[in-house]
């Protein structure tokens, strides 16, 4: 059993997490405080993945970065690079299609943010950069961490786009979501299911680490109450 599919997979997911966690919480810090109509429009066009089904999403994408399309001709002419088809391809997959869970988690964080402890920093003369990562970011750590895994759980488990953009090629660009399909494709049950096998031991450590965030964030808030 060729493990690269799942070395390719958690590579991905693992950048891929890094990538919204960045664009996510910014995102999130910045739009929570704008204005009702501009965050609403906001919302509606950085959610779409979100609804949108990914093979959709990746049509999107490829009318974006394949070799005959706008960025993807442009890279392909200037640097000899190509967008599509190689690994890294599926991380714009996964990063299109997981960002909403991160940004939307993040957002509803910094919104139950006590303001007053920020106002409490400036007061004292501190930066809005110590404030934002020393005070507003361990505050809402909790929110933050479970949007991470929650991203992560998506990248990892992300097909439709990911086969699109970066194709099936074994030793390339196999996930194991696309390994998955293959060996269904062709009529390999065994090694389907030993692959469905892995992917549902990840995802019950990923929901496993959820739910001890929720129980954390749920007892901090007990204690705080009281």
């Amino acid at each position: 059993m060729e493990l690269y599919p799942l070395f390719n997979s958690l590579r991905i997911a693992l950048i891929s997490t890094i990538v919204v966690f960045f664009l996510g919480i910014f995102s999130a810090y910045y739009i929570s405080k704008a204005s009702k109509l501009l965050k609403g429009f906001l919302d509606v066009v950085l959610t779409l993945p979100l609804v949108l089904p990914p093979t959709v999403v990746g049509y999107f994408m490829i009318r974006l970065l394949g070799p005959n399309h706008p960025i993807g001709m442009f890279f392909q002419k200037f640097f000899n690079i190509k967008l599509v088809m190689a690994w890294w391809s599926a991380i714009f997959a996964t990063v299109v299609i997981s960002f909403p869970l991160m940004y939307r988690t993040a957002r509803g964080a910094f919104e139950a943010f006590d303001e007053t402890l920020a106002y409490s920093g400036q007061t004292l003369g501190l930066s809005n950069v110590y404030i934002f990562w020393r005070i507003r970011m361990p505050y809402c750590r909790q929110g933050i961490l479970a949007g991470m895994v929650l991203a992560f759980a998506r990248s990892l488990g992300e097909f439709g786009a990911t086969i699109m953009l970066a194709g099936y090629i074994p030793g390339k660009t196999a996930t194991i979501a696309t390994t998955v399909y293959h060996f269904w494709r062709v009529n390999n049950d065994a090694m389907a299911l030993r692959w469905v096998i892995v992917n549902l031991a990840i995802s019950a450590i990923v929901l496993l680490a959820i739910n001890m965030l929720e129980r954390r964030n749920l007892t901090v808030r007990t204690k705080s109450a009281g």
